[in-house]
This record gives structure tokens, C-alpha cells and sequence, in this order.
């Protein structure tokens, strides 16, 4: 067995890598021909700042790995479905099989690979992919100016004993410093007690907020009159809060790009302010779902070698299990959405797409095993 291991493993191995590296040469092209229309720009702050091509080829490079944890499922089914079903045309599986390779051993082989592609998947989805999404986004910035999360910033909400801090976040400028940071406080009733206005802020790892040039204002708890707001302007003020610098990235950035750890600390801020975090909640699970989606694929793939083939059939069935798997992560897209609109358990609207090819995939493999 360890012989006949060693054969499946290196042949889907070269075949998954040599899969994913065509998609990465392809997917590099695309997008650094998306940025050849930026060459030449420089932002309006410093028109000295000229965004080349070695700068487009290090953006492009740097979003190679988020392109790498994307692409890793689909080029694990590709590349399963391609040596099955080579080895099933030959008939090199017929003699595996014969040498005792029965159907429970061959899933439980492929299902041993499929466990190393998900663990590969997870390590590049969480410690690879973030950082180097993050500092492509950084570069991009230093000639456009600032991160920006729509017209009006990231917006956070905090509870301070029987205080609520509603927190606006402009942009994420590239030093990972925060611009434009307004900060209005309420008490328990929606009284507004204060607004703060700080041009600048950096988040400190001592559980506070570094506030540069800030500009607060008062309210009374009476009738507003003129007299009743004090005004006041500090160069700098420390803000005590729990917010971190990675919830700040989760509002700005993409919640999908973020790491599993850094979007459950979010969603537990969230219901702990009392916010909505089915949003976030899919995307976690969608997170701790995707590598498992590598099983998936294998046992996809695993049908393929109990087919039958005449001369000329095997790249039908090649692009039959291509299609198969586009339409899972199709399906998978899908679930989230209609999850998120329907209030649906955010565990389930992840799960599901993997939960139904499962199914359907070991339910055509008992039937090619048993019943052919």
C-alpha cells in the first residue's frame, strides 16, 4: 500500500501543482495587464510619485497568494480528475486495483491527500494570503492616496460602561495609521455627550487610541444653547478602547481577506455592542469551510476512476469534472448570499454547497463500485 500511496500522491502532486501554476501565469497576465492603465499616475500630494511597472509587477506579485488560496480547490480537482481518469484509460487502475486497492482503501487514500491540500489551503489563507493583501493594498495607496471604504469610511460602534462610542474611520493611510477619525459619544438614553474630530490616529497596543490634532466639543445635558457646547482643541489625546487595528482593517479592507482569528474577534465586538454580524459570521465559516472544500474535491474526483472509456473520451470527462467543480464554487458564492438575505444559520449557508457534492459524489461512487 505504501508503494501504491506513493504512486497516487506524487502523480496528483505534480499534476495539482503544474495546474495551479498555469492558472497563477494566467491570473498574474490578467491582472497586470488591469494595471497597465495606472502606469504613470502619480497621486495629486506628491505628483513626483510615478506608478511604474516595477511597482504594478510588486502589486501583482504581492496578490499572488490570495490568487493561490483561491485557485487551490479547483486545481486539487483538476488535478485528481486528470490522473484518475489517465490511470482509468490505461488501465494502470484496474491493476492497482487488483493489487488491492479496494474502494474503501482508495477513498481513504484520497481523502489522506485531500487532508494535506487543506492544510496547505488554511496555512495559506491565514498567514500567507492576509499580510501579503494587505501590503499590495498599502503599495497601491501610496499613489492613490489613502484605503478608503466608500464615501464615508469605516463606521464602528463600542460600549463603555453606560456610554456608546459611534466611531467613523475615514481612511487607513500607508503606514497603517488612521485619517480623518471622528468619534461621538452617547449615553445610555441616545443623548449625544460629545464629538470628536482628530485628523489623525494610530491604535495602541496598550488598549489605546493615539488621536493627533484633535478638535472635541461638549453638550450639556440641558436645552442646547450657544453656551451649552464647550469647545475645546488638543494636539493630541489618548482615547481608551478595545477596537483593534485588525477590526479597523476587517471594516476597510474585505472581510474575506482577513484571518479566521482576526474575523471571530469582529463578530464577538460586534454582538458584544449589540450589531449585526451575519455578514461576518458567513464569511468566518465560509473561511473555516473553504480548505475543507480540498476533501470535497478529492472525493469528487475519485468516481472518475471507476469509469469505463473508449479512445478519445478521457478530455470529455476531464472537462465534465472541470465543470463540476466551477459549479460548486458557483454554488458556494450563491449560498452565501441567499444565507445572508435569509437569515439562515451562517454554519449552514457555508457548509451547505460542501455537504450536497458530498453526497451527490460518494453516491455516484457507490454506484460505479456497486452497481457497475
Amino acid at each position: 500500500m505504501k508503494t501504491i500511496r506513493r504512486l497516487i500522491y506524487g502523480e496528483v502532486i505534480t499534476s495539482f501543482a503544474y495546474v495551479l501554476l498555469a492558472f497563477l501565469a494566467l491570473f498574474f497576465f490578467f491582472d497586470f495587464v488591469e494595471e497597465l492603465s495606472a502606469l504613470g499616475k502619480a497621486p495629486r500630494s506628491n505628483p513626483e510619485l510615478v506608478y511604474g511597472i516595477r511597482h504594478a509587477l510588486m502589486y501583482v506579485a504581492l496578490m499572488m497568494p490570495n490568487r493561490m488560496y483561491e485557485l487551490m480547490p479547483i486545481a486539487v480537482l483538476i488535478g485528481s480528475v486528470t490522473v484518475l481518469t489517465r490511470l482509468a484509460h490505461s488501465s494502470e487502475y484496474t491493476i492497482l486495483r487488483t493489487s488491492g486497492l479496494g474502494p474503501t482503501r482508495a477513498l481513504k487514500t484520497l481523502l489522506g491527500l485531500g487532508l494535506l491540500f487543506t492544510i496547505l489551503t488554511f496555512a495559506m489563507g491565514d498567514y500567507a494570503a492576509p499580510p501579503a493583501d494587505r501590503s499590495a493594498q498599502l503599495l497601491k495607496a501610496r499613489f492613490k492616496g489613502n484605503l478608503v471604504a466608500g464615501e464615508t469610511g469605516a463606521w464602528l460602534k463600542e460600549r463603555q460602561g453606560q456610554a456608546n462610542y459611534l466611531v467613523n474611520v475615514r481612511t487607513l493611510t500607508t503606514q497603517g495609521h488612521m485619517g480623518g477619525v471622528r468619534i461621538f459619544e452617547f449615553d445610555e438614553n441616545g443623548v449625544m455627550l460629545s464629538t470628536l474630530d482628530a485628523a489623525e490616529g494610530q491604535i495602541e497596543t496598550t488598549g489605546s487610541w493615539t488621536l493627533i490634532d484633535v478638535k472635541r466639543m461638549e453638550f450639556r445635558r440641558v436645552k442646547l444653547k450657544a453656551d451649552d457646547v464647550r469647545h475645546s482643541d488638543m494636539p493630541t489625546y489618548s482615547w481608551p478602547s478595545e477596537i483593534t487595528a485588525e477590526m479597523v482593517s476587517v471594516a476597510l479592507l474585505k472581510p474575506d481577506r482577513m484571518r479566521t482569528t482576526d474575523l471571530f474577534e469582529y463578530i464577538q465586538h460586534l454582538e458584544a455592542n449589540g450589531q449585526t454580524a451575519q455578514r461576518y459570521e458567513i464569511e468566518f465559516w465560509r473561511k473555516v469551510f473553504y480548505p475543507l472544500s480540498c476533501l470535497v474535491m478529492v472525493v469528487l474526483a475519485l468516481p472518475f476512476a471507476y469509469l469505463h472509456f473508449r479512445s478519445g473520451g478521457v478530455m470529455g470527462y476531464v472537462f465534465l469534472g472541470v465543470m463540476i467543480g466551477i459549479s460548486f464554487f458557483l454554488l458556494n458564492n450563491v449560498f452565501g448570499y441567499i444565507g445572508n438575505l435569509n437569515q439562515w444559520q451562517p454554519w449552514l449557508a457555508a457548509a451547505a454547497p460542501a455537504m450536497i457534492y458530498s453526497v451527490l459524489s460518494l453516491g455516484a461512487f457507490l454506484w460505479l463500485v456497486f452497481r457497475r
